[in-house]
């Protein structure tokens, strides 16, 4: 659940030429061991936006039925519309035989996010997604991994995330990482919701 239920603003044209060309990110890409067929951990590609967007619905519906239909709606176009955040930050996915089995947004100056109101110098991780068919597997941690990669290797050294109560397996899986509580960046989407910021310090 985001602060703000607001599209990013930014060209979609320009965000998807940026990913073809490698301008705006060097496309780095992870092979390892992994139970049920290699796992590849890389930039995601134009031609899989509409895939990346479909399992970050499949991964969040289990919550639909926490969240009131009207906020809901809004919320689900929100983090499935992956080009408008093309041009302010890195799409990673995590791919196995061939298909995206995860994906997370990277903001490298979390900043240029709209939505969390993080201090200008951290980074920001967002939106990770895991198709359910392909939970329990390390997918989500192996994104998160590049996530600290990418910001190491940026000299970044303070990265930020939100989450909620009911997003139990991920804010345990933060946690054995190393993330700790910021209450102050803490927000209330609505009285009966609490969403949660940790910070990670490199």
């Amino acid at each position: 659940m985001e602060k703000r239920l607001l599209s990013l603003r930014g060209s979609e044209n320009f965000g998807e030429a940026r990913l073809a060309c490698g301008a705006w990110n060097l496309e780095f890409s992870r092979m390892a061991a992994f139970k049920g067929g290699a796992l590849q951990i890389r930039d995601a590609r134009p031609e899989e936006l509409d895939d990346i967007s479909r399992v970050i619905r499949d991964a969040y519906l289990e919550y639909k039925v926490l969240i009131p239909p009207e906020v809901w709606n809004e919320y689900l176009q929100n983090i499935m519309d992956v080009r408008s955040r093309l041009d302010v930050a890195d799409l990673i996915v995590a791919e196995i035989e061939g298909r995206v089995a995860g994906a997370v947004t990277l903001y490298l100056e979390a900043s240029r996010s709209d939505q969390e109101g993080w201090p200008a110098g951290w980074a920001g991780i967002r939106i990770l997604a895991v198709d359910p068919s392909h939970r329990a597997r390390g997918i989500g941690r192996a994104l998160m991994q590049e996530c600290l990669r990418r910001c190491r290797a940026r000299g970044i050294s303070t990265i930020g995330l939100h989450t909620t109560e009911a997003m139990d397996v991920a804010r345990r899986m933060y946690e054995r990482m190393g993330f700790v509580r910021v209450r102050e960046f803490d927000f209330r989407p609505d009285p009966g919701h609490v969403v949660m910021a940790y910070r990670l310090d490199l």
